[in-house]
Order: C-alpha cells, then structure tokens, then sequence
C-alpha cells in the first residue's frame, strides 16, 4: 500500500486493469496533455517524432481524436507496427514530412534533439512543435522559419489532472493500448536492468 493525499489519487474507469492504467499516469498523459495543448483543429495534421514509449501512444492519441496522423520514423522494420497503431502515413525525416504535405502539430516524443531539429522542415505555418523528450545537449533552431511561419514550441509533460480522465477514457474504451512488460515485485531487478538497457517495449509495469 501506499499513503498519499487524497486529491493526488483518482478512480479508475471501468474496463481499465492497472496495468494498462499505471504507464498512463505518466508517458499517455503527456502525450495527450501535449496533444490537447497544441489545440490542432478539425482540418490540421499531426505528426509524431519517434515511435518508443511515449511516441506509440501519441500516435494512438492522435488518431483516436481524429486527426490525419503521420509517424516519424527512421526504422523501417517498425512500419507494419506503426500501420497498427493507425498512423495514416509513414515518412523518414523532417523532409519526408514536408513532400507529404507538412504537419499542423508535431509531438515530439524522441530524445533524439538532432530528430526534433530535423522535423521542423514539415511544420506548417503556424504550426505547433511541442516536446516532450530531450537529450542534455542543447536544441537548436534557426529563428528564420520560426519568425517568417509564426511557428511556436510548446513543453508537455504530465500538466495536472484537467485532461486525465480523457487520456484513462480512451484507454477504458480500447481507442488507445498501452504496449507494456509486466513484472512481479521480486523481479524487480530485472526489470530496472532491461529498463536500464533500453530493452524495453514499452513500458514496464511491477506488480505485487
């Protein structure tokens, strides 16, 4: 058991395990909190940067909103995977996206800086980039687009509770699904380590 504060906990929606539930606490809301704050409109296109942990739910997200998703990604073993989640369209880099016709939104969910650079060459005018990874070196970008294309970067991450029974709705109602390893609490070390090792898809769940 764990003591907490009553405002910091929350009722699960029926047809959600705790299994499912839990990675949503974390990587699935700030996914969605970033969908929900670059507010992408009935016409615009979003785009995900990176297909790991956060990434395999933003797509997920994206679509479930009802929004042309395009995947970012330079694994081409993960395109069968990525056609599963419902990405609409696959490209490779920043310049991929623009051939396709560009983003609206771009979530980016890789912790990749060189990647989140890269794919600002297929972000419309006044288009949103919102991050959610990084690596410790500097993000850099040449203002020019930003100033000429009034483009913004927004931050996410978990962003309170206003969205969080929406991001737990799509899941109690099989619109999103959380890909995870489920471990018993003595197996704890092995999970840290594969975590550790990035050996992980997606995420690890301890259970007692």
């Amino acid at each position: 058991f764990l003591l907490a504060e009553g405002d910091a906990t929350f009722l699960l929606l029926d047809g959600i395990s705790f299994e499912q539930a839990a990675p949503i606490f974390c990587a699935g809301y700030t996914v969605y909190s970033g969908l929900r704050i670059a507010q992408p409109q009935p016409h615009e296109r979003v785009a995900v940067v990176g297909i790991g942990g956060l990434g395999h739910l933003a797509v997920q997200y994206a679509k479930a909103a009802g929004f042309p998703t395009i995947a970012i990604s330079r694994s081409p073993d993960k395109d069968k995977f990525v056609r599963e989640l419902g990405a609409d369209e696959i490209v490779r880099d920043g310049k991929g996206l623009l051939d396709a016709g560009g983003a609206d939104v771009i979530l980016g969910t890789s912790n990749s800086n060189d990647a989140m650079t890269d794919s600002v060459q297929g972000l419309r005018p006044d288009g949103r980039l919102v991050l959610m990874g990084f690596e410790a070196k500097p993000l850099v970008f040449s203002p020019g687009d930003f100033i000429m294309k009034r483009m913004r970067v927004l931050g996410s991450q978990q962003n309170g509770t206003e969205y969080l029974y929406e991001a737990l709705d799509y899941v109690a109602k099989g619109k999103v699904r959380v890909i995870e390893e489920t471990y018993k609490l003595d197996d704890i070390t092995r999970a840290y380590g594969r975590v550790a090792e990035g050996k992980v898809r997606f995420r690890a769940v301890v259970v007692n």
